[in-house]
């Protein structure tokens, strides 16, 4: 059982590493500004592009995809934290997220 660690999206820091990996589509509609976006199934290719160094939250639509990229990454050498709840989660915090329609953001 892994003892990866899961917090809540009132838990996560201002100013935390947030990866998101989930589809494109969901990304554009609507996410956290900063986050580093990696969809899961691109991440075995693509985890070189993250720091090793710093504490990564992953973040999905509701918790599933974040748990087990969060699982990968920590077999991988990275710290990685899995955010409850996901985007769906941050949105009902009322949590601030940006999109890249030009649209109010929102999470599907």
């Amino acid at each position: 059982m892994s003892d990866l660690q899961n917090v809540p999206v009132t838990a996560v820091p201002s100013d935390a590493r947030i990866l998101d990996v989930r589809e494109d589509y969901e990304w554009e509609a609507g996410h956290v500004d900063g986050a580093v976006h990696i969809p899961l199934d691109q991440l075995p290719a693509r985890f070189g592009e993250l720091d090793p160094d710093e504490d990564l939250h992953v973040i999905c639509r509701a918790g599933g995809r974040s748990q087990r990229a969060a699982e990968w990454l920590e077999g991988n050498g990275y710290t990685a934290i899995n955010v409850s709840g996901g985007m769906g989660a941050w949105a009902d915090a009322g949590k601030p997220m940006v999109s890249e329609t030009g649209s109010e953001p929102t999470v599907l």
